[in-house]
């Protein structure tokens, strides 16, 4: 699990690193070691594995008004048969990045996360775990670009073009176990 996974399990906003360095302040004072505010949320930003205050601030999701349903990110879950192929498939060939993977013991199914530019998959070898064919669709931006991208890869089972539909620009990728994602530059912005 990605450093940053593991911080936003602990820490949920802004808000609590700074009253967790104002209590480290007042606890400090109390033994009669004075620090300034800085120097306590540098110390706090440390404790959750950042270097200083300012690269925690930017790790830590951003803060959100209280309201009564929030949700921050979907990640469909799509079975794989062969790990290998399916990690050639998505890091190598679509280029998304392995922020993780999970293995109850060794020898048993793998279940990963790949993610790319806001983009969050999970890949399981877990029977039950999403149904072999599955179609994603997934609404971007620069789906030229990436088409491009795609197709400098020069990869002999994927060749993929753009199509416009009623409802945007389209591209279509089909992984090696059948599950498609369907890639959508939508007309108007939605």
């Amino acid at each position: 699990m990605s450093n940053r996974s593991v911080l936003h399990t602990r820490l949920e906003s802004l808000a609590d690193a700074k009253f967790l360095a104002k209590a480290l302040r007042t606890g400090l004072a109390a033994r009669g070691i004075d620090i300034p505010h800085g120097h306590a949320l540098d110390l706090v930003a440390a404790q959750f594995g950042a270097r200083d205050w300012n690269v925690l601030a930017a790790q830590v999701p951003e803060e959100r008004p209280a309201g009564p349903i929030s949700f921050r990110t979907t990640a469909p879950v799509l079975r794989i048969f062969d790990e290998g192929k399916a990690l050639d498939f998505y890091v190598g060939f679509l280029g998304f990045t392995l922020d993780w993977e999970h293995r109850f013991e060794p020898g048993l199914p793998l279940y990963a996360q790949v993610s790319r530019a806001g983009l969050v998959l999970h890949l399981s070898g877990h029977h039950g775990d999403g149904t072999p064919g599955t179609a994603v669709f997934v609404a971007m931006e620069g789906i030229d670009a990436y088409n491009a991208e795609l197709l400098a890869k020069q990869n002999p089972n994927m060749r993929p073009g753009v199509e416009t539909l009623p409802w945007g620009r389209h591209m279509e990728v089909i992984d090696p176990f059948g599950n498609r994602i369907r890639f959508c530059e939508q007309r108007g912005g939605g």
